[in-house]
């Protein structure tokens, strides 16, 4: 929902499945804003309905932030207060280094400052006076140096550190984390500091669950000091091009290790063999790594497999047979192969499954009759691909469909009868021009569906009249149709939706802005290259759950939204034009 529109075809799709291991950041630039970066961080709504009145505690804390600067310590007060307030305060984005020194000795336990701007070493001493109360810290993005690592050292009871897109401090400041035994997650992606024998501040962290070096392009050859963590279960070092098969070698030590990203990075055959003892391994991440099918022997002996991912491996048929072995399988991926119908027939016997991703695959209607007995799927993605009406026949019988993707495919608006039977149906992606108010009518039984995705189809006014019929619908995109103001008379009915994309509808007015203020629920919004302008930014005021507005090529300016964010909508924290 957050860009001007959806994927064109020849944009890759980043999948949130298999938890990727591939960021969706994937570096940090100069158009990433702090605000951005935590969009998605709970907060708490602080402009209840009409008749309600906040607790007594929201308006005392509400009432400190906002004259926090009268006050130079916080350490009186009970610790969860405290706590709440400097939340507050990096929330809006109102905490600066003198604010910070009020929090000294306060025994806060969560310190959250990922991408906030400004954090360096002095920051540090504030944060470690909280001493053995301090549970978890985030610094990703800052300037913090090794010592300021130091100063961490006295807060042994630190359970999860936070040092993504550091690249201030040196393999030395490594060192000084290395007493912290109580840590159990550790997460420093995109690092060009930790280098081999800098991981050997690893060793010491026996209770290590989770380690995320992700991106971190120098760690070949120094997983040999990471085989006493035997509690280690997550390890991601996805996008690593450096990891190689001889670094599998000592993974495969890790016996307790349940989830493996090792997606973009240089394993081959050879390096999936060394993990085939693994027996507790339920995650493994391929994604773009450089093997055949042959692996799949090495796979079939992960008795523990649920979740696989092979997205763009450049696989093919030839040598598919043995991935029917791997029973355990609930979730598969394998989108972006070279693929075709002959391969589907081998999926036949994972009974397992309930999500499959085909996403740009050679494949058609005629492979979908081998998907026929998989019941138990809930979500199946088959955009990109040569699927039709005819197909869809096969799909009518998946009664536990939750998802389905059918974006970029050849379905028309008479196929669309052929899902009236998927009532568990919540999410549907028809990201397909041939989609018209016919095609929308043919759903409208489908009341269940939460999320849909009608980017490109040629909905009309009238034809949103439709879209009342889905009375818990929270995600409603109809980008780059031919909608007038008359038609967002229909969609303001839909007072459930929290996501509206409306882009690309180059006919809407101020007049749209004034139809949806209604939709109180609403924390995103998107009416790009449309003809609203500055004016029609007052009819915004009543939206105060929004926290994403998106008004690119309008007749808008930044100046004036956040005139609009500051007086009115105190939780829209990311926007554009920004």
């Amino acid at each position: 929902m957050g860009g001007i529109c959806s994927r064109k075809r020849n944009q890759q799709v980043v999948e949130d499945d298999l938890h990727r291991g591939v960021s969706g950041r994937y570096c940090r630039s100069g158009s990433t804003k702090w605000l951005r970066a935590r969009s998605l961080r709970a907060k708490a709504n602080h402009c209840p309905g009409v008749g309600t009145c906040s607790s007594l505690m929201d308006l005392c804390i509400n009432k400190i932030r906002e004259d926090f600067h009268k006050y130079n310590s916080f350490s009186i007060l009970p610790r969860d207060i405290s706590q709440q307030i400097f939340n507050e305060l990096v929330d809006s984005h109102c905490l600066t280094e003198a604010s910070l020194e009020a929090f000294r000795d306060c025994a806060l336990q969560d310190i959250d400052l990922g991408e906030y701007v400004g954090v360096h070493d002095d920051w540090m001493d504030v944060i470690s006076s909280q001493a053995l109360s301090l549970l978890s810290v985030d610094i990703s993005g800052s300037q913090v140096t090794d010592n300021g690592l130091r100063l961490l050292k006295d807060c042994s009871n630190l359970q999860a550190l936070t040092l993504n897109y550091c690249d201030q401090f040196s393999e030395y400041g490594l060192k000084h984390i290395s007493g912290l035994s109580n840590l159990t997650s550790l997460s420093i992606k995109k690092s060009s500091t930790v280098k081999p024998d800098g991981m050997r501040a690893f060793s010491n962290l026996f209770n290590l669950e989770k380690l995320d070096l992700e991106r971190c392009s120098e760690i070949h050859g120094g997983f040999v000091h990471l085989k006493g963590l035997k509690k280690l279960e997550y390890l991601n070092i996805g996008c690593c091009k450096c990891v190689t098969d001889s670094d599998m070698k000592y993974i495969s030590e890790l016996t307790n290790l349940k989830e493996l990203q090792i997606s973009n990075s240089s394993i081959t055959d050879i390096g999936i063999n060394y993990l085939r003892g693994l027996e507790k391994l339920t995650t493994l991440n391929v994604e773009g790594c450089n093997i055949t099918t042959a692996c799949f022997e090495s796979i079939q002996a992960l008795a523990s497999l649920a979740c696989l991912n092979l997205n763009r491996c450049g696989l093919c048929d030839d040598g598919f047979e043995k991935i029917s072995g791997v029973k355990s399988l609930k979730r598969l991926s394998l989108a972006f192969n070279r693929i075709t119908d002959a391969c589907l027939v081998h999926l036949k016997g994972l009974k397992n499954l309930e999500y499959l991703n085909l996403d740009s695959c050679r494949i058609g209607d005629d492979g979908l009759a081998n998907l026929t007995g998989l019941t138990l799927l809930k979500s199946l993605v088959l955009s990109d691909t040569d699927i039709g009406n005819s197909g869809l026949r096969y799909i009518s019988g998946l009664t536990k469909l939750e998802d389905l993707n059918l974006s970029f495919t050849t379905v028309t608006d008479n196929g669309l009868k052929r899902l009236l039977g998927l009532r568990q149906l919540k999410s549907l992606n028809l990201d397909a021009r041939q989609i018209t108010d016919i095609g929308l009518s043919n759903l409208t039984s489908l009341s269940g569906l939460i999320t849909l995705d009608l980017f490109g189809a040629r909905i009309s006014d009238n034809g949103t009249t439709y879209l009342q019929s889905f009375k818990n619908l929270q995600s409603l995109e109809i980008c780059g149709g031919g909608l007038t103001d008359a038609g967002v008379k229909n969609i303001r009915e839909i007072v459930s939706l929290t996501q509206l994309n409306l882009s690309q509808n180059c006919n809407l007015t101020d007049k749209t802005l004034e139809l949806i203020s209604g939709m109180t629920a609403l924390r995103s919004l998107n009416v790009s290259n449309s003809r609203i302008t500055n004016e029609g930014l007052r009819y915004l005021k009543p939206l105060k759950n929004l926290r994403s507005l998106t008004l690119e090529s309008c007749k808008v300016t930044a100046s004036e939204i956040k005139k609009l964010q500051s007086t009115d909508l105190p939780n829209l924290i990311s926007f554009r034009p920004e």
